[in-house]
């Protein structure tokens, strides 16, 4: 997931997308775990799209609030 199309979800949809992606690490997890999946390093890859969400989501947060004062 590209940053660009980070910026263009909105905050509910940012929470949602989270959720799913949580999941589908937790998924990928336990696939790896079971038996070794055909890319590894898509757990990677998700891992590091739930930190971008995350900051988008926290910097969309703190601008609310600072708006709010």
């Amino acid at each position: 997931m590209k940053n660009s199309e980070i910026l263009e979800l909105s905050t509910e949809e940012l929470a949602a997308r989270i959720g799913e992606e949580r999941a589908n690490l937790t998924k990928l997890k336990f696939a790896h775990a079971v038996s070794a999946i055909e890319n590894p390093t898509r757990i990677t890859k998700v891992r590091k799209d739930i930190a971008r969400l995350n900051t988008e989501l926290t910097k969309r947060k703190a601008a609310s609030a600072s708006e709010k004062n």
